[in-house]
């Protein structure tokens, strides 16, 4: 993708943002799994590599939340699922997102 994804603009409005709920990024076949190597990854070099991009470091975070919402906090050799391909991803995302809005708002 290459323009930059706004992924709080649906969170703004009337000079306001909504508070952002807990949002999950369901699993889909085209899923990648690698094991974390903590001195030599971070969410923005994964980022990169996977989706030719260094922002979308919180995309993988959110795939991941049993670790977290920061990255050092996940543990060296952990199992790490990058949701795939970016395109794909957003989507899921985007469906997380409505239907936060349709449970909350």
């Amino acid at each position: 993708m290459a323009n930059y994804y706004d992924r709080y603009l649906r969170f703004r409005g009337n000079g306001q943002v909504r508070l952002i709920p807990y949002l999950k990024i369901d699993k889909s076949d085209t899923d990648l799994y690698i094991v974390f190597d903590k001195s030599k990854m971070r969410m923005d070099m994964l980022s990169y590599k996977y989706y030719g991009d260094a922002n979308y470091g919180w995309l993988i975070l959110l795939a991941n939340p049993s670790y977290g919402s920061m990255e050092f906090e996940i543990p060296d050799k952990s199992l790490l699922r990058i949701p795939y391909p970016l395109n794909n991803a957003i989507n899921l995302y985007e469906k997380s997102v409505q239907e936060s809005f349709d449970n909350n708002f």
